[in-house]
Parts: structure tokens; sequence; C-alpha cells
């Protein structure tokens, strides 16, 4: 660039979701142009950074212009803009009651201390405009758990899966020693042990209404529990030939009752089961090896994934198969949904937790509303994206709604992917590998973002903070390590495992992270 660059803030053209706030950025040179003399007197300050002050004109959506925030009229505005000014000017414009917390991005880099800054390393062409893309960030803020508070015994073989409730009022496990225990989270005690299976709890799976925990074993059976009294309810559910490799509830937007289950099975079929009457409802089977996840989408498609390396779509109302989504070199281990946190939580909004969780009241038609508008919400104009990893050492982005073609290869690991999650705002994809780290991805475009380094052997399990802020990650070098996304570094690290971490989650209500492995042990 010339000998001073002038950057204006010009034109902000309000979208959904993306101020495209563009800077003007021009160049002058002192030998190219002649500047008129200087009128005499005391010579004007200069603005800090090298950079001219400006003053933005902002447009509408349909080119209107917008007024000026009355604090700015007439006024010049000192540069360089960093992300607390922009924000200032931002929801000036937005015109919100309560201003939102933001976050800026200037080609898909995020401004962290000023745009000066972020524009250093990158080829900025002068006469173009610069887009600066906004992007709302949650209101309420997630701690860091910064250390062990219970240590609890009580499974005699290893604990192989654990799960908050939707609203973090239960704890549940599942273990090799063939029981799930639900955990009280006030006193942190064990509560109840759910006996009823006669082999090793391979996977446990919340319905969205946090009223119903459904358990998978390798015993090829399924039992559904009460969190409030640990009994079963209904009869077990028999069917598939091999052990249950994963479970997932259909989502409260769709049915508020609860009351379809939909399992995969190292015998090759999904079923899904009417959970009231206590039969299997509809068999879907074309995969010609062990389905190893299976996923209920937020519009009625039901995903899921297989060791013959594909993935499949499928009507969730009849079973009819949509498509078969093909890239993958080897099995198909892990998906995940842009939509899974929101299918998860269900009506239960994270910003207006309680230091004592409750479960969420209300009739079932006032509950399928807030779960709809929270759907739609995250959800946004486009279809869900879902992401797949696999033993191939690659991660595919598709959108399985519209396109059998994926959206991204995501190539970068060098071993198998193990588990694969979207951040609960959808803006960012993290992966855990044998290979040690756990990668950072866009959420919509697939592009490569960082890599988290800091465990010494595989990491089995990964658990988004509610605010998408923070990350947790358990590894078989027996720790915990909480991550800060934005920042792209180790935040904290949690020893305190005796062996191997195979089980971790973060409860929605962002008070407690609970994790389980070889040891035995659960610790929160």
């Amino acid at each position: 660039m010339g000998a001073s660059s002038t950057l204006a803030i010009g034109e902000v053209n309000l979208k959904r979701n993306a101020i495209k706030s563009t800077c003007v950025v021009t160049t002058e040179n002192a030998r190219e142009r002649p500047r008129p003399p200087r009128p005499p007197g005391p010579a004007p300050a200069a603005p800090q950074g090298g950079i001219r002050p400006l003053r933005p004109r902002t447009r509408g959506p349909r080119g209107a212009a917008l007024p000026s925030p009355p604090a700015a009229r007439g006024q010049q505005r000192p540069a360089p803009p960093t992300p607390e000014k922009l924000q200032l000017v931002c929801n000036a414009l937005l015109q919100k009651d309560e201003p939102v917390p933001l976050a800026f991005f200037v080609h898909d880099a995020e401004i962290v201390a000023s745009l000066e800054k972020t524009l250093a390393g990158q080829t900025v062409e002068t006469e173009k405009v610069l887009d600066i893309i906004y992007q709302p960030q949650a209101v309420f803020r997630v701690r860091a758990v910064t250390r062990c508070t219970s240590s609890l015994e009580g499974h005699t073989e290893a604990v192989i899966s654990v799960a908050f409730s939707p609203t973090g009022k239960y704890l549940a496990s599942g273990s090799g020693d063939t029981t799930v225990r639900f955990w009280d989270l006030s006193t942190e005690t064990p509560q109840f042990t759910a006996k009823g299976h006669r082999h090793w709890v391979l996977s446990i799976a919340w319905s969205p209404d946090g009223k119903k925990l459904a358990s998978g074993c390798k015993n090829s059976q399924i039992f559904l529990w009460d969190p409030a009294t640990g009994n079963q309810i209904g009869r077990v559910l028999t069917g598939h030939s091999k052990w249950i490799t994963c479970l997932c509830w259909e989502p409260l937007h769709i049915n508020p009752e609860c009351r379809y289950l939909a399992s995969a099975s190292k015998d090759g079929s999904i079923r899904i089961w009417d959970t009231l009457m206590g039969r299997c409802d509809k068999i879907l089977t074309s995969h010609t090896q062990s389905v190893t996840c299976v996923k209920w989408g937020g519009d009625g498609l039901l995903y899921s994934s297989s060791q013959d390396r594909t993935i499949k779509v499928w009507r969730s109302q009849d079973g009819v198969l949509c498509r078969t989504l093909q890239g993958h070199a080897h099995w198909v281990n892990t998906m995940a949904l842009s939509t899974d946190y929101v299918l998860r939580t269900g009506a239960f909004e994270p910003a207006e937790a309680t230091i004592n969780p409750q479960d969420v009241s209300g009739s079932l038609a006032e509950l399928k509303d807030k779960a709809q508008q929270r759907y739609d919400q995250v959800r946004g104009q486009e279809p869900e994206r879902l992401v797949s990893g696999s033993d191939d050492f690659t991660l595919f982005l598709w959108r399985p709604a519209e396109d059998k073609k994926p959206l991204e290869r995501m190539t970068g690991h060098q071993a198998l992917i193990n588990q694969v999650l979207f951040s609960p705002d959808t803006r960012i994809i993290a992966s855990a590998s044998f290979d040690k780290s756990i990668k950072l991805w866009d959420g919509r475009t697939g592009k490569y973002l960082t890599s988290l380094r800091g465990h010494v052997s595989a990491v089995y399990q990964i658990a988004w903070s509610a605010d998408s802020r923070l990350l947790v990650s358990g590894s078989s070098d027996s720790t915990l390590k909480v991550w800060d996304a934005k920042m792209k570094k180790l935040a904290i690290d949690l020893p305190g495992h005796a062996d191997e971490v195979y089980a971790t989650d973060w409860s929605p209500d962002g008070q407690r992270v609970a994790s389980g492995g070889k040891d035995k042990c659960l610790r929160m």
C-alpha cells in the first residue's frame, strides 16, 4: 500500500445473519497526488494507528440510508475499529432493546484486537469494499470448570457412557458392570442403580423432555428408565440380533410426547420403537454392515452411518430410503447434525438456566411451540447440515436433505476420527481423533480453522459448553482438558482419573462436566 492509508466504514447492510459492514480502503501517495497547502496554526493530532478518522454511512437491507447513531451524528469517529467500537455501532444500527454480544469477521478471520491487526496478514485490494460480517454470540457465559468436586464410586467396571438430562437436572451413566446409575447432582452422590441389563451398557440417550432415559446393551436389549424413581418403564424392547451401537429420540417439536425411539445395531438395521406400546414400529434395512450411528433430524429425516462406508437418509414417517451419501473410503464412525444441541435440549433455553435445575414446565402444546421456535432460530433459512467422521482420517460436510454430493471434504487428521460435534450455535465443528489432536472447522463451509494439541494420547470424546465458547475433551492419557474456542488454546487441564477417560459430557445449564472411564469412577 502507499504512504498513508484511510479506512472508512461505509455501507452497513442489515441482513438476517450478517451486517455486511463495508470498510472502504483507499490509498493516498504523496508522490501521486499533490496535497493542498495546510492552513496556518497548530498541526492536527494524528489519529492512533496511522488511520484517519472516518464518518460511517449506513444503509438498510433495501439500500435505504439508516440514521447515524445519535451520539455520532455530526461527529467524526476515530479508528482503528476494535470489536468494542464495532459492537457499539452495530447495536445502535440494529436498534434492539437489549444490545446483543457480537463477534466480527473479515475473510473468515475474527477481529480480536482491532481491524488493523486482523488485516495485517491479509492482502486487501484498496479499490474494493471490504465486508465485515457480524455474528450474534450467546447472551450468557459459561464459566470454565476448574477442579474436580466429586469422585463418585459405585460402578464395578469401566464407565462407558455419561449423559446429562436436557435441563441438567439429572445425570446418568452406563457401565460395563451391566447397570445404569442415576446421580444426585445437588449432593453429588449416587441416587439410583437401575438393574436389568445382562451385558455391558454401551449407549444411553435422554428423551428431549427429560422424563425418560433409554439404554442399550451388548445383549441387544433396550430398557427405558424413570429418572425420578430409577424404575424401569414399560417392557424391554427386543428385536435386534446383535448389540446396540446408538440410540436417538424423536425431536420434541415433532412429537411432544417423546414416544418414538430409533436404535442402530451391529446387525446392520435401524429400528424405530413405539415406547408407549413397547413394540417395534419400523425396521429400516439397507446397510450391509454394522450401523455405527443414528441421528433423528428436526425436519423428519433419519440419518444412519455404517461400516459399509455409506450414510443413508430415511423418511421417519414411512421408513422410505431417500438417498445414500457416498464418499468415505473406510468405516463411518460418527456423525453430527448442526441442530443436535437444540434437538437435545428441546424446550429448555440454557440462557434461562437456574442454579437449581428444574424440568421445563407447561402443557405439551406449549413445550412443542417453544421447542419449534428454538429449532427454527438455530436452523435458520438453510436445511440442517451433517458432518461425518471416518476411519479413513477424513470428515465430510453434507446437506443431506437436498444433495448427495458433499459440501466439503475435510482432511488433516492423521488417524481415525472418534467423534465429531457441532457447537451449539452451529458455527464451529470440533473433531476428536486418535492422532491426539482436536481440530476445529468452520461449521458452514468446512474450512480448517485450527488444531488443539495438548493430549499425549488418543482423544475419545468431546463436549461443548452451552455458550459455544468452551470445549472439553477426554483422552486415553487419563486427563480432561478445557479449550477456549475463541483464543484457540488450552484453558484448563483437569487431571484426576487414574486411567483412560471414555466418556464426557457438559451439562446444558453449563454448571458441571461429568466424566467416566476405565478407573470405574465418575468425576464431576
